[in-house]
């Protein structure tokens, strides 16, 4: 019977650590088609790509959030590096900022925006995307 229960903490426990997967939208930057997981929940934004070992090169995740806000992102349990493009209300990228894998240092919109896009780490800059360029299809809250 012990040998069974600590089985099962073992499964339970890594139940826990695998990553959560999100509805998807079609999202394009230029002629750039990104597949987005979306994040619209609090709980969902608090989850993001949280223990994810891996994304496909046009693969990301994008936050809505109800109003534009001061919005910080960090990278606790994740470890995959990534870029994130703050944008505003209409989608235009305010800044971008690269973010370490396992760190929780903020990195910061610096304005109010209403979503964060979170690409593989230099995506935006491979794909020449600046702040002031525009991500089109994004959702709206409900």
């Amino acid at each position: 019977m012990l040998a069974l229960t600590g089985t099962l903490l073992l499964s339970s426990f890594a139940q826990a650590q695998q990553p959560t997967r999100f509805s998807v939208t079609s999202l394009t930057a230029g002629m750039h088609v990104i597949r987005a997981e979306v994040a619209a929940t609090s709980a969902e934004r608090e989850q993001g790509l949280m223990y994810r070992e891996k994304m496909g090169p046009n693969e990301g995740m994008v936050f809505l959030f109800g109003a534009p806000a001061g919005v910080c992102m960090w990278m606790k349990n994740t470890p995959l590096p990534l870029s994130v493009a703050f944008l505003d209300d209409d989608g235009k990228i305010v800044n971008i900022e690269d973010m370490k894998p396992q760190t929780t240092e903020s990195h910061c919109a610096v304005k109010p925006i209403r979503y964060a896009l979170e690409m593989n780490l230099g995506w935006f800059k491979q794909k020449n995307i600046r702040p002031g360029s525009t991500i089109e299809g994004l959702p709206r809250n409900k």
